[in-house]
């Protein structure tokens, strides 16, 4: 299947898929209670293969293919074209998202932009995996910095001839591509090594649709990708009101998972949350996948309160959500200090400047004050909620997504 695949037509005996393979240990370790046990060894070995191992194959992702209309991809992602990122495969059959370097670390977004047209960070990729698990979510795809040669790594191993077109060298003789689409096809959106070399992050692929289907759902606080329009929850401070009365949020626990993507996002001052993925094998009370976070980290300088609407708004957190955000509140385990010595572990450290691990402690200071507010405004009963499914669960790859 993958000679057919990769119209490989060497002669040498086809290389052979090892279970033992890091991502396959991956996918077989998702289970209801995330995509990795928190003391699984698989995804420390999954992001030294994917830092490490040979490219074999590169091509656009779904949703370029689908600008281009070579796919219906409509169930995986919706195209946007203001980005690029390519799908690399690897020498023992694993696949991962590559989001190359647009931005400098220092650089900010410009206080003009628009949520939706910001350029994607791969150091905002890489620095979302690493607070997801240390918030203990582990809803994040595993994911890592890498320097690629984008002439060995990418061009020589392409089979896709749109792709190739769009390769060139610059003035500067170094390497550069660009993103083949109906919006972005310029040269000065060009992303280029030095010369050949270029920094991105690679995020680990979720087991195939086939194999594990996933719902996308409209998150109920979906921003207006308009200039001037406005949602009813940006108006209606009652709004949570009307989604506790509309299935799932009125009996399952989609509403507090909805309320921890929230505080994640506005951690990471990710504004660009308009869906979320779950596996459907796991049912209404499944987690939320964390998903394409290239957007946070754009500003550390503004806090968006609207992103935690949905906490102010419904005035519910999960108990374990709390316990651990007070913890990385205390002096000896503060946010910023736990995240700057994780990020270390990535070939792309420093991932984050200075300004921007201080602005994690500043937000989760205002998420406990705004739990606080509630708790006055509420009690603690009615704003803290115990919830069953994860306070009894055992952490381990138990009921699982393959079994």
């Amino acid at each position: 299947m993958y000679k057919e695949q990769l119209n490989l037509t060497s002669n040498d005996a086809p290389l052979q898929l090892r279970l033992e393979a890091s991502w396959v240990q991956f996918h077989l370790g998702i289970s209801r209670h995330g995509l990795y046990s928190r003391s699984s060894p698989v995804v420390s070995q999954l992001l030294k293969d994917m830092m490490r191992f040979p490219t074999i194959s590169a091509d656009y992702s779904q949703d370029e293919k689908a600008l281009l209309g070579a796919c219906d991809c409509t169930q995986i992602v919706k195209p946007s074209g203001v980005h690029l990122k390519l799908v690399l495969r690897f020498s023992d059959f694993g696949k991962a998202m590559f989001k190359p370097m647009r931005q400098q670390r220092d650089e900010e977004t410009p206080a003009d932009f628009f949520y939706f047209i910001d350029f994607q960070r791969h150091n905002a990729e890489i620095a979302a995996f690493h607070l997801d698990r240390i918030l203990d979510f582990r809803r994040v795809p595993p994911t890592v910095g890498r320097l690629v040669n984008v002439t060995k790594e990418i061009l020589e191993v392409t089979k896709n001839e749109i792709l190739q077109s769009v390769f060139f060298v610059s003035p500067a003789s170094n390497v550069c591509f660009f993103a083949k689409c109906p919006y972005m096809c310029k040269t000065e959106y060009a992303v280029c090594g030095n010369p050949h070399l270029l920094e991105g992050s690679l995020s680990a692929f979720l087991p195939s649709l086939n194999l594990a289907p996933r719902l996308s759902v409209p998150n109920p606080w979906i921003r207006s990708y308009s200039l001037a329009g406005k949602e009813e929850w940006e108006v209606n401070p009652l709004y949570c009101d009307t989604v506790k009365q509309i299935y799932p949020y009125n009996s399952s626990n989609r509403l507090l998972n909805i309320i921890d993507m929230a505080i994640f996002d506005f951690l990471i001052g990710n504004m660009d949350r308009h869906h979320y993925e779950m596996f459907t094998k796991f049912g209404d009370d499944g987690f939320l996948i964390h998903l394409d976070n290239a957007r946070g980290f754009g500003r550390h300088s503004q806090d968006e309160l609207s992103i935690l609407s949905p906490l102010s708004q419904c005035c519910r957190i999960k108990k374990k959500t709390l316990l651990h955000l007070q913890l990385l509140a205390q002096a000896e385990y503060r946010l910023s200090d736990v995240m700057r010595e994780s990020l270390l572990e990535d070939q792309l450290s420093p991932v984050l400047t200075e300004p921007h691990l201080l602005a994690l402690d500043r937000r989760l200071q205002i998420i406990l004050q705004t739990v606080e507010g509630c708790v006055e405004a509420h009690g603690e009963q009615n704003v803290i909620a115990t919830d069953p499914a994860q306070q009894s669960a055992p952490d381990s790859s138990q009921a699982n997504l393959t079994s």
